[in-house]
């Protein structure tokens, strides 16, 4: 089964095939000759998600999935949340956005809170959406040099580890990302057993 990953971010098409292993075919979308930014303009995670496998179904017609995914710290209100790729500005820079919420949580006691990450799976024309939550805690200042994202200051429940101090398998364990894909997977493979 053949699926376009309506994203252009390697490290999510990374982590996507090593939790799909050789069940599905996921194509990128570089890789299904469509090159463009899909604009993400709503205030919700979900309606990100839709926004981008919708763009691309109607480009393509072939079966897609899109993910949005945001961190939500509770002493920001739930904030960067939908813009956390672009929280500290346009130029998307990783390094700029874990700066600015360490800023924001200077004086705060609270540092919980959680990643989560919505699919938007179009196939056969139908929208589904599956929700992975992985809740955490903000460190003190960025730790360890794997993954992407805010992974060096986000320790999931039950770590003692940022991400960025995992490798992909560990990371996967707890990941919001992984928890979503499971829905997805189950979903799919329960799909794949009817045809």
């Amino acid at each position: 089964m053949q699926l376009v990953f309506a994203t252009n971010n390697e490290n999510k098409v990374k982590e996507m095939r090593s939790l799909l292993g050789n069940h599905f075919e996921i194509i990128t979308l570089q890789e299904a000759g469509i090159d463009i930014d899909i604009p993400e303009p709503h205030d919700t995670l979900e309606e990100n998600a839709r926004e981008k496998s919708s763009v691309i179904y109607k480009m393509t017609g072939q079966d897609c999935f899109s993910e949005d995914t945001g961190l939500e710290v509770m002493a920001l209100g739930g904030a960067p949340g939908v813009l956390s790729a672009r929280y500290a500005g346009e130029q998307k820079s990783a390094a700029d956005n874990i700066v600015k919420v360490l800023q924001e949580l200077k004086d705060k006691t609270d540092r919980s809170a959680r990643f989560r990450t919505v699919i938007s799976l179009i196939i056969d024309g139908k929208e589904l959406q599956f929700e992975g939550v992985c809740p955490g805690r903000i460190l003190e200042q960025p730790q360890g040099s794997e993954g992407f994202g805010y992974d060096p200051i986000f320790v999931p429940d039950g770590a003692d580890r940022s991400f960025a101090e995992m490798g992909l398998a560990e990371k996967n364990t707890y990941s919001h990302r992984a928890r979503a894909f499971e829905g997805l997977i189950t979903y799919l493979k329960e799909q794949g057993e009817q045809h």
